[in-house]
């Protein structure tokens, strides 16, 4: 009864349409007809949907086979709801410490003469850490030293000379210029003893280079030094300092425009499993010619399970939307006219069938792919099954 129906509507509706169509190719009949016609056929077929439907909701209470043998696919559905939906660039990155020094000589490189350090000692800013050959620092300034004490004897001499010379020049003995020489003379000693004194203080300095000390406080990390090798301060002390760790990562310059100082930063240490939270406290101001990428730092509490160069896995929140509508990835699908998705719509006592809804997403991360347009809070959309469905079939919740 449902086809004979069916069947018999049919082509009512197409000897309807090519009445229509020929009316309009052979140029008879104004405008308004063709859309008072337009109205009427749209109008026909409402009713004629609606005699279907009833139609076969009476065949169903009336033959409960012919309903059951209704091809009707089992689908999942979850509500559209709203949530925040946060993105996040995840990077490789690696612990580091502020305060890392290398120690190197104030002077030249010269033989090591005494340790004062071993590997794993926790010294402070300033402590001395080793002693190198001084010897010939020593003479130079012991050798300025008596230069200096020449030179203050002979000044002494020249004032002597001088106070004599003006005497005799006050009494009206001698000549002008036998006074101004012995001025002269001690002048250019006094300016000769500023000069040595300079010197000693030079050589005393050259001296204190042979004392190496700490730059900062920490641990020795690496003391690859001994007493007879050459310390030239490559790589062979290294103090630590752990008190102020970061994580240093390398962020791709497409960035540049997505990260700022205050970003939410999600930081994992897999070898110690630890979860930190942070933020982006520093972003390099250039762009790596090599790598193509600048640099982020991001502060992390103290721990003695984090030492430097640790790697670390980070991800950079880079896109927050809050009450945003998100569905999972997996159910979105394209078609020449762009995304859609189904959702589930009552048809009736007992009856859902699956809808087609065009969609708009935004960013995905993950599993979750936000939706900008298309969707709204409260629809049931089709999770599960969604494959090869189709506008208004027939539809059952698994």
């Amino acid at each position: 009864m449902k086809k004979i129906a069916t069947y018999a509507l049919v082509p009512a509706l197409v000897l309807a349409l090519v009445s229509c169509g020929g009316a309009g190719s052979e140029g008879k009949g104004s405008l308004q007809d063709k859309k008072a016609a337009l109205e009427k056929l749209k109008k026909e077929k409402v009713e004629k949907d609606e005699a279907i439907k009833k139609l076969e909701e009476e065949i169903a209470k009336l033959d409960p086979e012919a309903a059951r043998s209704t091809k009707v696919k089992l689908v999942a559905v979850k509500p559209v709801a709203n949530m925040d939906f946060k993105h996040f660039i995840d990077l490789q990155g690696k612990v580091d410490a502020e305060n890392i020094s290398f120690i190197t000589p104030r002077g030249m490189a010269g033989q090591v003469k005494a340790m004062y350090v071993k590997q794993g000692d926790r010294v402070r800013k300033g402590q001395l850490l080793l002693k190198l050959d001084d010897a010939i620092m020593r003479q130079q300034v012991l050798a300025a030293q008596q230069q200096l004490e020449g030179i203050k004897t002979q000044l002494g001499f020249a004032k002597n000379i001088y106070q004599r010379q003006k005497n005799l020049w006050d009494k009206g003995i001698g000549t002008e210029v036998q006074l101004i020489t012995a001025k002269t003379n001690m002048e250019s000693l006094e300016n000769q003893l500023t000069a040595a004194r300079e010197q000693v203080k030079v050589a005393q300095e050259q001296l204190n280079t042979s004392n190496v000390y700490s730059d900062v406080d920490g641990i020795a990390d690496i003391v690859n030094v001994k007493v007879g090798e050459t310390f030239t301060g490559a790589n062979q002390i290294k103090i630590v300092n752990t008190s102020n760790l970061k994580v240093v990562t390398n962020v791709p310059e497409n960035y540049i425009g997505r990260i700022k100082t205050g970003s939410q930063v999600e930081i994992t240490i897999t070898d110690v499993d630890k979860k930190l939270n942070s933020a982006v406290s520093l972003i390099s101001q250039s762009v790596d010619p090599t790598t193509r990428g600048f640099v982020v730092e991001s502060k992390i509490p103290t721990d003695p399970l984090l030492k430097p160069n640790q790697s670390a896995v980070i991800r950079i929140m880079d896109y927050y939307v809050p009450n945003a509508i998100v569905i999972p990835v997996n159910v979105v699908q394209s078609d020449e006219s762009g995304k859609y998705v189904y959702v589930m719509e009552a048809a009736g006592k007992d009856r859902f069938v699956a809808k087609k809804k065009s969609i708009t997403i935004g960013e995905a991360y993950g599993e979750w792919v936000e939706v900008k347009t298309g969707l709204n809070p409260g629809e049931q959309l089709i999770t599960e099954a969604y494959q090869n469905l189709y506008e208004g079939q027939l539809i059952s919740i698994l």
